[in-house]
């Protein structure tokens, strides 16, 4: 914004926003500021824990080590199980999200009632949390490894199939006509026109769902549904403090692992 100043009258002098940009602004930052403290108020949160917060948090530290190394052995097996749990989800959930992304895309479903439908398999998907699934799960599978798959695949083909669906969307017209003009059928040209386009993105986002994964089963067992989140809950229920600070390390090693090797294969296809 620019206006004349009084002294100079043919000066001009600029300032970054107009008045009105200036109350919009201020009118933001009290509306949130309001909202923020409402939304305090409404918690009612209990202050005096805070004073003595730091004491406790270097009590359970000095509980929690050193880790109780000779636990270990024994949660080899749960931690397997737990990257076992992250990769048949993910590749049961690539199963059924591409079919589904066809659906929700827009360019290659069959008419607004298919469009609708598939779209409502993306929010019912992402809109509930995997711990959440594992619960339902357990009671239709019971407790195991079984339910947390379920959980962690019901979890993915929302978020694999958005991703894939909107790549779907942007797929080059060109050769979809190229394949059609050969009179393919409609499968023909899906698999042959339109997946070799969006392959780079479906290898690029199931690897980084697998990712994501890994960390999300670790919990799965809080609920029942195996992994090593069942000696974590555990250990917790406990008090073993050692045995929770040696699961919390192997969790972030693998966590960072997994996160190296997404990386990596993603900067490999993509």
């Amino acid at each position: 914004m620019t206006a004349a100043s009084p002294l100079l009258p043919n000066a001009v002098i600029w300032r970054r926003h107009t008045p009105r940009q200036i109350a919009e602004r201020y009118a933001w930052t009290v509306g949130i500021a309001l909202a923020a403290a409402w939304s305090i108020a409404a918690l009612d949160i209990e202050w005096a824990f805070f004073a003595d917060a730091h004491v406790q948090a270097m009590d359970m530290a000095e509980r929690m080590w050193p880790p109780r190394w000779d636990y270990f052995p024994k949660i080899v097996q749960p931690l397997i199980e737990t990257i076992h749990i992250a990769t048949l989800g993910t590749a049961i959930a690539v199963v059924f999200s591409i079919p589904v992304a066809f659906l929700a895309a827009r360019n290659t479903t069959a008419n607004g009632l298919t469009w609708l439908i598939g779209r409502a398999i993306l929010v019912g998907s992402r809109s509930v949390n995997t711990v959440i699934w594992g619960l339902i799960f357990v009671a239709i599978f019971g407790p195991g490894p079984v339910a947390g798959i379920a959980a962690v695949a019901a979890r993915s083909v929302g978020f694999l199939a958005k991703l894939i669906a909107e790549s779907i969307e942007e797929a080059h017209r060109g050769q979809i006509e190229a394949i059609e003009a050969t009179g393919a059928s409609t499968a023909q040209v899906y698999l042959k026109a339109i997946l070799p386009q969006v392959m780079p993105v479906l290898i690029g986002t199931t690897i980084y769902r697998w990712d994501i994964n890994i960390r999300e089963s670790s919990v799965l067992g809080f609920v029942g549904a195996g992994g090593i989140g069942l000696q974590l809950y555990a250990s917790i229920n406990q008090f073993a403090w050692q045995q929770v600070l040696l699961i919390l390390m192997v969790i972030f090693v693998i966590v960072i692992a997994s996160e190296w090797l997404s990386a990596k294969i993603r900067s490999k296809v993509t």
